[in-house]
């Protein structure tokens, strides 16, 4: 039960982890004048909010005489406990604060402020109400009924678990049980060796699990912001095991955790990196060419790369896949609501005179652009019902943050602000302007459904600014379960199209509905530009690139 429980609020945070975005966030001072901002708009437009006053104040009087049908979001999970609905004391509580947000989100999005200060007035709104539900409450039917199961002893757990959060959490509600896991025992546990090292990266072989193996090897580059360890988090969610369970020579990239020292350490630089890397896979395994598969910043990377390699005529990627990944940066999310020229500057300031932007200070902000998911969900488990921090992979991953250099981190917020890849020689990296439309290679694009942080209409529109055939591909699914979607989950579903119109949304409605996991999907259109197949090779590494040392190697380790 506890495991089952564990699972349930490790998946509904997942979608929301905001780890492999490093944007911007909302700076607290923008969130303090946001605040002031909707204060004075109570006397800016007095007659506006009385009405509002007004109106919830004839919603209170049906909450009262029980005459409201004011109900909680089917989606929202907070007032399960059958209590909320069934005591009639606990049922107007609950109605009362449904009332008040529902109202209060409704007078500010009916105000006279500009659009861009209405979103965020209403997510400095949603921070306060979201904090204020009754379910983060003493007053909480769970944390009440488990107080009286346990003699008192979940409050004492609860405590305990707080007084430590404060001292070793920057007092955050953790997320998971970092003591769970270990990075090469039960995580990142798929044979394999590192097979070169250089300053900015580990390159992995992984060893191949079938007789015969396709010709043209897959390279995979993660985030910069995050470890590799997402493509090998326990084996059956393993995207490296799966590759190597169908006939694929599989190589991962592990960035190093850079420090002050690699301040300077720019796109150019991660690129000349993976340049190398390439050309010894090539080396290993006698390819001409391969594939390549770039995630979220790690998508960036790759379709620079390859905007590189177009300038140079170099035609070592055959094809490429882009996991939710944005290259057009014009559509706006919740992840920029605050990204101004003041804050991108200062956000660029902060990360140079530091060197690095943290991993960690990075997830606390993004942590409260989705409070309840990655918040309260844990003030309730840890604090109010005296339970430990969930058992899940994918949270210890998030977790386990890393550092971007200050330069990277720079040229990030430049390109979104310029957003360079959707106009030719906008960008240069390496010395050479690059044209996205001049990468010609068939490429493989997935996105997904209900991912709120890389929306999979800017992954698709991003799609169209590549010049070769595309495969784009929308699960189902959020941000991070959209990458980990093993086969098997009868609840997965995945949307494809032979055609690929200008308007994301015609590209839905024409689009066919497939069962199952996108992995197969992929693997079989892999397999169909793999080559020929081959024996598989007996050992890893050839006689200039040896094997160093076993998967995970010692970048990964690095904190």
């Amino acid at each position: 039960m506890a495991h089952k429980k564990d699972e349930e609020l490790g998946l509904q945070a997942s979608d929301s982890i905001l780890g492999p975005n490093p944007i911007i966030g909302a700076p607290t001072r923008d969130i303090i004048s946001t605040a002031r901002q909707v204060l004075r708009q109570t006397v800016k437009q007095p007659v506006h909010s009385l009405k509002h006053v007004g109106r919830f104040g004839l919603a209170m009087k049906d909450v009262l005489l029980g005459r409201s049908e004011i109900a909680p979001d089917p989606a929202d999970k907070r007032f399960l406990d059958p209590t909320w609905d069934q005591n009639p004391l606990y049922r107007r509580y609950m109605q009362t604060y449904l009332a008040w947000r529902k109202e209060l989100n409704s007078w500010i999005t009916s105000s006279n402020l500009p659009t861009q200060d209405v979103a965020r007035a209403q997510f400095v709104i949603s921070l306060m109400t979201e904090a204020m539900s009754p379910t983060n409450t003493a007053l909480n039917p769970a944390a009440l009924k488990r107080f009286f199961e346990t003699g008192g002893k979940s409050l004492f757990d609860g405590m305990t678990h707080l007084a430590q959060d404060i001292a070793n959490n920057g007092g955050m509600p953790s997320q998971v049980n970092m003591n769970a896991f270990e990075v090469g025992k039960n995580l990142a546990i798929t044979k394999g060796s590192v097979v070169f090292r250089n300053e900015v990266l580990e390159l992995i072989q992984y060893k191949p699990l079938t007789e015969e193996v396709y010709e043209k090897p897959v390279l995979v580059v993660p985030p910069q912001i995050n470890k590799f360890y997402v493509f090998d988090l326990s084996p059956e969610k393993s995207l490296a095991r799966y590759l190597t369970l169908n006939h694929m020579q599989t190589f991962v990239v592990s960035w190093r955790n850079p420090t002050k020292a690699q301040r300077e350490w720019g796109l150019s630089t991660y690129i000349e990196a993976l340049k190398e890397a390439i050309d010894i896979v090539l080396k290993i395994t006698g390819s001409k060419d391969l594939s390549m598969l770039g995630a979220c910043s790690g998508g960036i990377t790759t379709a620079s790369l390859l905007g590189h390699y177009a300038a140079l005529k170099e035609k070592k990627v055959s094809s490429f896949t882009l996991l939710v990944s944005v290259l057009d940066t014009g559509i706006k999310t919740q992840v920029a609501l605050f990204a101004d020229e003041k804050s991108i500057e200062a956000a660029r300031r902060m990360s140079y005179q530091s060197g690095v932007l943290e991993g960690k200070d990075m997830a606390k902000i993004f942590a409260w652009m989705r409070p309840n998911d990655l918040i309260w969900n844990y003030w309730v488990n840890n604090y109010l019902l005296g339970n430990e921090p969930p058992v899940f992979d994918i949270l210890f991953w998030n977790n386990d943050t890393t550092r971007l250099p200050a330069a990277l981190h720079g040229e990030f917020l430049e390109m979104f602000k310029t957003n360079p890849l959707t106009r030719a020689k906008a960008l240069e990296v390496c010395g050479t302007p690059i044209d996205l439309k001049q990468v010609k290679a068939d490429f493989f694009c997935i996105a997904g459904l209900n991912d709120h942080i890389t929306p999979w209409d800017a992954c698709y529109k991003s799609a169209k600014l590549l010049g070769g055939k595309c495969e784009f591909v929308l699960s189902s699914s959020g941000h991070i379960q959209s990458i980990l979607n093993p086969p098997g989950n009868p609840k997965s579903r995945f949307f494809t199209n032979t055609e690929m119109p200008d308007d994301p949304k015609k590209w839905l409605e024409t689009a066919t509905k497939q069962s199952d996991s996108w992995w197969q999907y992929w693997r079989d259109w892999l397999h169909a530009r793999g080559g020929k197949l081959k024996a598989a090779p007996a050992v890893l590494g050839d006689d200039d690139f040896p094997p160093m040392e076993a998967a995970p190697g010692t970048y990964v380790h690095e904190r």
